[in-house]
Order: C-alpha cells, then structure tokens, then sequence
C-alpha cells in the first residue's frame, strides 16, 4: 500500500490494505499499560481484590459494561466524542446513530473501536473492574445506575414491540 507520500505502509495494514494493524497494535499497548499502571497503583496503595466477587456484582458489571459501550458508540449525544475518528452512516434503532471510522493508521483503529459496542465493551468492563476493586460500593451503585437503564431499554422497546403487535 502507498500513502499520500508515496512511502509503503504495507507492513501497518493486513494484505487487503484496510486492517490498520499497527493502530490497533497502539491500542492493544494502551490497553495493556493502563490496565498494567493501574495494577501497580493498586498494589502500591494497599488496594486488596475482593475475596471472590459474586455473581450478582457480575451481572451489574456486565449490564453497566452493555449499556456504557452502547452509550459511547451508538449515542446521538456522544456523537461529538466520535466525530474525530468517525462519520455518521445511518441512524439505527431508538434513537442510536451508525457510525463507520475515519482516516487512517491510529484515528481509523480508535473509528474502529468507537464504533463497535462489542469492542468497547471490553474497555468499559475493564475499567468498571478496576474501579470495582479500588471502591466496590460506589462500583455497585455507578453500575446499578446504568443497568436500570438497560432494564429501562429494555422495557422501551417491549412496549414498542407491544404496540406494534395489537396494530397488526
């Protein structure tokens, strides 16, 4: 592949040309150093991991994992975190926008994870869980917080779907 400046990138792309590998390369870094300096903070500070975490704190911390991934990529209001590394391809359901990624190298890796649910939910799970083990009440009640609005999505679309079905 040739740039703008006519130098090969052929190494920080995969064989179609469209993979920004060595951009995800820096996020996978930036990843593993955060969740690294945090565990050395951590340690430095006293912070204990909890005995065992119980299954009911699993499932706050997945539904507020859900509910911040989507929040960050499918948001109209958090569109203006995005809109340096993505553009708008559509509108989806209740209110979500699509959007597709930017650029090239880092900004097109950071389009790709801002705009897919799935992958910033690793991220958003990853620092409800650090958070988790430094302060795990304020933990629960941020988490409660977002999974009343996934249960509240929830309920929005099965009163959508409700009334779709009697007008049919």
């Amino acid at each position: 592949m040739t740039t703008d400046a006519g130098r090969t990138d052929a190494g920080h792309y995969d064989d179609e040309g469209d993979v920004p590998l060595a951009g995800y390369a820096v996020l996978a870094s930036v990843f593993a150093a955060s969740v690294g300096t945090y565990a050395l903070v951590a340690r430095s500070r006293g912070v204990r991991l909890p005995p065992e975490v119980p299954p009911w704190d699993v499932a706050l911390l997945g539904a507020a994992a859900y509910k911040t991934s989507r929040l960050l990529t499918r948001d109209k209001i958090t569109s203006f975190l995005r809109a340096p590394f993505t553009h708008r391809s559509g509108e989806g359901e209740a209110s979500e926008v699509m959007d597709e990624p930017r650029g090239r190298g880092v900004r097109r890796a950071v389009g790709d994870l801002l705009s897919c649910p799935f992958c910033t939910s690793a991220w958003t799970a990853t620092a409800l869980v650090c958070s988790y083990t430094a302060s795990p009440r304020l933990t629960r009640l941020v988490c409660g917080g977002f999974a009343a609005v996934t249960v509240a999505d929830w309920l929005q679309y099965a009163w959508t779907w409700t009334q779709a079905a009697t007008e049919d």
